[in-house]
């Protein structure tokens, strides 16, 4: 059973669904799209006891946890107390992302390299941080950070100090109270971003291929923050003198410091990293995979999910040999009008059959329900039902994840544009800039 309803957890479930030790995959509660590989349960992805009664019902063996919300309500904890193996991190280890102070505490403790910071317990403290001048002179950017959970959109690169002042004032309206109860205050860090996400066992890591995440709304990072606008996977992102600095100087000082708080960590460790030039540094940690980096990721998976999860489970990653499709991929994110403030919903979509005839191109639904003249349009599949692809319509901010392989970037993301094409919707919005 996969955890979760967006993008990420459709490429997820396509990744069990090539698994030849599948007998049934469930997804809860999914979406129009993931209808297509699993059988979608009407259980709510915080709902953790009736996951856990539904998982016991059904006698599923193995549980996967698609975003951070759940990790951060502890349904990890829940099912490991009645014996159920499950794939995500400790309540205790979710606060490195649940928590922007809390992950950037860890970080000044275990000497990971990050950037200069301040964390207020109310705008006002923000504010009088800021016009104290601890982060430079008026004109130069800060960044500031909701703590608590916000769906990626948490996080305002303010141009200036003025800006940064605004951003205090209006945060809780853009990411709920609780999110931005307590405030996170960075130096601006200048580089490339770049994310690095693996497997992880509690001791062991397996590395995944580096991606790289489009964050704002408009093309040449334009507009506000939203959850991803786009991503490409390339060995070019890092080099191997910087892979092997950020093993040294990261990802090892944090899976220790993690054993040395109580917390190992067992589930999916995801690095933000702004390469400087003095080195990596970390922008945030997240505890699950990304979305959309999964979807330009899962595509070249070749070593059978199932296998990898019990290898994390057992504590065998070092044993594991992970195989990864060799060349690059790309996914162009589709969003809906009005994203990411109040995006319209329920417009039909079309040329999803034309998109997904393209080779080498999957499409993976973030935001879609299946239209109820389809509901009858059934086929049986070893994972539970297939719709009519072409039969669905808009149902959140983010529709559609456009993913494509190649032997080089360029031809994954001309095999991605090439779907994009095909399709449409009224209000449709997408970045034509992505891997640029």
């Amino acid at each position: 059973m996969v955890i979760g309803s967006g993008g990420r957890e459709h490429a997820i479930c396509d990744a069990f669904s090539r698994s030849g030790r599948l007998t049934k995959l469930f997804c809860a509660p999914g979406n129009g799209g993931i209808g297509q590989v699993a059988e979608c349960v009407d259980i709510s992805a915080d709902d953790i006891a009736s996951l856990a009664a539904f998982a016991e019902k059904e006698a599923v063996d193995l549980t996967f946890v698609g975003g951070e919300g759940p990790l951060a309500l502890g349904v990890v904890n829940e099912f490991e107390s009645r014996g159920l193996r499950i794939i995500g991190v400790s309540q205790d280890a979710a606060r490195l992302e649940s928590s922007k102070a809390f992950a950037k505490a860890f970080m000044s403790r275990h000497g990971i390299p990050t950037a200069k910071y301040f964390t207020s317990h109310s705008p006002a403290e923000a504010i009088e941080t800021l016009k104290a001048g601890h982060f430079g002179a008026e004109t130069e950017p800060v960044v500031v950070k909701a703590d608590g959970l916000a769906a990626g959109k948490g996080v305002v690169v303010a141009e200036d100090r003025g800006k940064a002042i605004d951003a205090c004032n209006e945060l809780a309206s853009l990411v709920g109270a609780d999110a931005a109860e307590k405030i996170v205050l960075e130096e601006f860090l200048d580089g490339k971003e770049v994310s690095l996400i693996m497997f992880a066992d509690g001791t062991d890591f397996a590395l995944m291929p580096p991606v790289r995440d489009h964050k704002r709304i408009g093309e040449g990072d334009t507009g506000p923050n939203t959850g991803g606008m786009g991503t490409v996977t390339d060995a070019n992102l890092l080099t191997v003198a910087q892979l092997q600095s950020i093993i040294k100087d990261t990802i090892e000082p944090t899976l220790n410091g993690c054993i040395d708080d109580g917390f190992p960590f067992r589930g999916i460790l995801f690095l933000g990293l702004m390469m400087t030039e003095g080195g990596a540094k970390v922008l945030e940690y997240n505890v699950r995979f990304g979305d959309p980096e999964t979807q330009s990721i899962m595509v070249r998976l070749e070593t059978d999910l199932v296998a990898i999860c019990e290898a994390m489970l057992d504590g065998r990653l070092r044993e594991m040999e992970i195989v990864w499709r060799d060349g690059n991929s790309a996914c162009v994110v589709l969003a809906a009008e009005g994203y990411p403030q109040k995006p319209r919903t329920g417009d039909p979509i079309e040329g999803l059959d034309e998109a997904t005839a393209v080779p080498n191109v999957t499409i993976f639904h973030a935001g879609t329900k299946a239209l109820e003249h389809a509901a009858d349009a059934r086929a049986s599949s070893s994972a539970g039902f297939v719709r009519h692809q072409s039969s669905f319509a808009t149902a959140g901010g983010r529709v559609l994840g456009v993913t494509a392989t190649g032997q080089t970037l360029d031809e994954a993301l001309a095999a991605a544009y090439r779907a994009v094409g095909y399709i449409s919707w009224n209000g449709m919005q997408y970045r034509r800039d992505i891997g640029k």
